[in-house]
């Protein structure tokens, strides 16, 4: 069975969800890993005519979802940064209970969407005064009520490691996942966020495999600067990562993250699926 490719919608944050699954497919893709945000998916809005419409979308293009991105949160407009705020960690008890309950939201969505998985942020910022000891456990505290839910709805709870948040390595992820130790627990492994951290992602992959249901590609520079960069315009060998994801996980989900890309996002979705397809073939891996 081919790896399967999907594209994220958070690289169309400037049109509507059934157009941006509609662009997805005209681009080749799959998958699609749905935005549980502003503007295509924020659970706490949600009617049931846009869900249905949705559905109708997905159907009438053929797409799949992949996975449910319910890390960003935009729709909150948090003035610090609107991706990983407000986060499990922060501070105020009323902004992590913002997370919480969203979290809550996105996993009912995704039960209603029919996504095996939703993915979110890892643990926000250390702050000023706060051991990383502190922070993990309030991370702990805040998130175990949650997979409950998870478990509930039948949907996995996908936390994804991020370049200068509490967890941003395999190794921290594993010892966070061992204090927890439930089955709905899992990572979305982000290739370009391991590169950033310096932890090669093909060597990591086999070495997450039990835990990984789902992954993230992007390229990054050199550098290693946390950037995400059509595949083909980084440093990232993915030859060798996507040998090793077919190896290890030759069902899985591959989406392509490129939200930096919200000005040109069709170019870069075709891009990457190129440059992607190319890898694959050359490297003897099946990749639709």
């Amino acid at each position: 069975m081919p790896l399967r490719l999907a594209f994220s919608s958070n690289a169309y944050l400037d049109v509507p969800v059934e157009t941006a699954i509609e662009r997805i497919a005209a681009a080749g893709y799959r998958g699609i890993e749905l935005l549980a945000d502003v503007p295509h998916a924020w659970p706490a809005g949600l009617l049931a005519g846009q869900k249905a419409a949705i559905r109708m979308a997905l159907q009438d293009h053929g797409l799949a979802i992949s996975n449910m991105n319910a890390f960003m949160m935009n729709a909150v407009a948090d003035p610090r940064q609107p991706y990983w705020h407000p986060g499990w960690t922060d501070p105020d008890p009323h902004y992590r209970a913002i997370r919480r309950e969203h979290t809550k939201r996105a996993l009912g969505l995704a039960a209603e969407l029919g996504a095996r998985s939703i993915s979110t942020e890892p643990g926000g910022e250390v702050q000023p005064g706060q051991t990383r000891e502190e922070a993990l456990a309030i991370f702990l505290d805040e998130i175990g009520p949650v997979l409950e839910v998870a478990a509930a709805c039948g949907v996995a709870l996908l936390v994804e490691p991020e370049p200068g948040l509490l967890i941003e390595r395999f190794g921290e992820y594993l010892d966070f996942a061992s204090r927890l130790d439930h089955p709905s627990l899992g990572l979305n492994f982000d290739v370009g966020h391991a590169f950033c951290v310096s932890e090669d992602p093909a060597e990591w992959v086999p070495r997450m495999k039990s835990h990984t249901r789902h992954y993230h590609v992007e390229d990054i520079a050199a550098t290693r600067v946390h950037h995400h960069l059509v595949p083909g315009e980084g440093a990232i060998d993915f030859a060798a990562v996507l040998r090793a994801i077919a190896a290890c996980s030759p069902d899985a989900w591959v989406t392509v993250e490129l939200y930096p890309y919200r000005d040109r996002p069709d170019e870069a979705a075709r891009a990457a699926r190129a440059h992607l397809l190319a890898v694959a073939n050359a490297a003897g891996v099946e990749l639709a």
